[in-house]
């Protein structure tokens, strides 16, 4: 992917937009720090990537998952006394 200073994407403006509309997109960098990415509106986003498993390990979910918490919860609905 071509990067141009801001400087010379000024310059370039419609020469850049034209390329950008058939698919080419490009950097506009400031002080050699790349800062947008120029694409075209309808140019197809780029996939997220789906990681299975990273968290393998490192979390657990109760046996009582489903359950946790009803006793409490019912309180907040039904009332201490278990009437309504």
């Amino acid at each position: 992917m071509q990067t141009y200073n801001i400087r010379d994407a000024k310059t370039q403006l419609s020469r850049l937009v034209d390329r950008a509309a058939k698919g080419e997109s490009f950097v506009i960098a400031k002080a050699g720090k790349p800062m947008v990415k120029v694409v075209a509106l309808d140019a197809p986003e780029t996939p997220r990537v789906r990681r299975f498993g990273y968290l393998a390990g490192k979390i657990s979910v109760p046996g009582d998952f489903d359950t946790m918490g009803a006793e409490d919860i019912e309180k907040m609905f039904v009332g201490a006394g278990g009437k309504p």
